[in-house]
């Protein structure tokens, strides 16, 4: 996948700095992944901006920086990159609001033959895991690599 995606920063390869350009300036965005399982291992991947009063990641707020697919290209990267240096964990992905889901969803949708080369991708639907399908709308989504 040879998208566009914005240069990042990380000291653990467990966070992710990088920053969406455009109408609405210069956004500070984090990518986090946090162990939430140990037997088997698995990861959340958390992402949002950073609240500059409060420094904490906020998965709520909509940025509307017209860079949606660059700022997802960036995220889909860092998975790669993660898995590159923690090997074949698991990586839980659930969207802080359905619309969230929804456009995680489509960006697994619309790169699902490339993604599937070297990732596995569960969807989470009505608390039962099945193989991610495209046109299926799901809860939550596992991503492990193959």
């Amino acid at each position: 996948m040879n998208l566009e995606r914005y240069s990042y920063f990380t000291d653990d390869y467990k966070e992710y700095v990088f920053f969406s350009e455009g109408p609405k300036g210069r956004i500070k965005k984090v990518v986090q992944y946090r162990k939430i399982n140990d037997n088997p291992v698995v990861y959340n991947l958390g992402f949002g901006d950073e609240n500059t009063v409060t420094g904490k990641i906020d998965g709520r707020v909509v940025t509307n920086n017209n860079d949606r697919d660059k700022v997802l290209a960036t995220v889909a990267s860092t998975v790669i990159e993660f898995s590159k240096h923690y090997g074949k964990q698991t990586i839980y992905i659930e969207g802080e609001t359905p619309a969230r889901i929804r456009l995680y969803q489509i960006g697994i949708s619309a790169f699902l033959t490339e993604i599937s080369t070297d990732f596995k991708i569960l969807g989470v639907r009505q608390g039962v895991l099945e193989e991610f399908q495209k046109n299926v709308n799901y809860d939550a989504f596992f991503i492990k690599k193959k």
